[in-house]
């Protein structure tokens, strides 16, 4: 398939045709979502929690976005890419165009995403004037979770959702290609996208977004420490594959497994000579 281009969200868009999105972080997942053919990966920072074991998104470091980055696009060759740029990678526009511009040029990502509103939008100018494609990231941004008092919805009294539509105009006004909106009141969601005219991706902002992402390890059931309210499991892979696991160790205990058809074999000739040599 042919990859996706910022013009065709557009007119994505303007045909009323939603767009999906997902999260990869390897190789193998990467390959099932262009073989789905996902309109968009992201790199998200999310895999700090759920490849790395962190407890939060503020550990990942630049270069482990990248490592999973350049490995996503080996995975995915033909699908659009996002890449998360990690917690203080962006603190200052100098900070923020190498940090962005290491994802672009080293891990062949097509756009980069960062958390914040209006406050930042000095910072998307930036990269936007050096060339690099940026997504916006507003509403509950993992990055800052200690400030937001927690993984708790935004914008859900009139001054707060105020600022977060500012927020959007605000990203626009500063070139962002496209806006995520995180667990916010869907009629706030609506009213930003009616608003801009850069897609809208939701992850619990409702339906009337541009677009929907979610995390793969959400989605497929391989993450259980938590899940959000916000996400549908299609699938409990997690479970199967501590069952398969199961079955593994029972059947190496029992000598079940390995069969012969699992196994490679010398001709009787050469066993024989082997043994013959053994006894001399």
């Amino acid at each position: 398939m042919a990859k996706k281009t910022i013009h065709d969200f557009q007119r994505m868009v303007s045909k009323n045709e939603k767009i999906s999105m997902l999260t990869a972080y390897d190789y193998p997942s990467a390959s099932i979502l262009e073989k789905a053919e996902i309109d968009i990966i992201l790199v998200g920072d999310s895999l700090g929690m759920v490849v790395l074991g962190y407890d939060s998104t503020v550990p990942v470091t630049m270069e482990e976005m990248l490592h999973h980055t350049k490995a996503v696009r080996r995975g995915a060759p033909n699908t659009f890419i996002v890449a998360d740029l990690p917690f203080l990678s962006y603190a200052t526009s100098e900070d923020a165009l190498k940090n962005a511009g290491r994802l672009i040029k080293e891990g062949d990502a097509d756009a980069v995403k960062l958390e914040g509103g209006e406050g930042f939008a000095e910072t998307v100018r930036v990269l936007t004037r050096a060339g690099i494609s940026v997504v916006g990231h507003i509403g509950l941004t993992p990055q800052t979770i200690s400030q937001l008092g927690g993984y708790k919805v935004q914008g859900k009294d009139f001054e707060s959702a105020s600022q977060l539509n500012q927020d959007a105009l605000s990203l626009e006004k500063a070139g962002i290609i496209m806006l995520v909106l995180e667990a916010i009141p869907k009629q706030l969601a609506e009213i930003i996208t009616t608003e801009l005219s850069v897609p809208t991706i939701g992850i619990g902002a409702g339906d009337k977004c541009d677009g929907q992402v979610l995390v793969f390890h959400d989605l497929m059931g391989l993450f259980d420490k938590f899940v959000p309210k916000f996400v549908k499991q299609y699938e409990s892979l997690g479970s199967l594959a501590v069952e398969a696991v199961k079955k593994y160790s029972k059947e190496v205990k029992e000598s079940a497994f390995p069969t012969d058809k699992h196994s490679f074999s010398l001709s009787e000739e050469i066993t024989n000579r082997l043994y013959d040599k053994k006894r001399k």
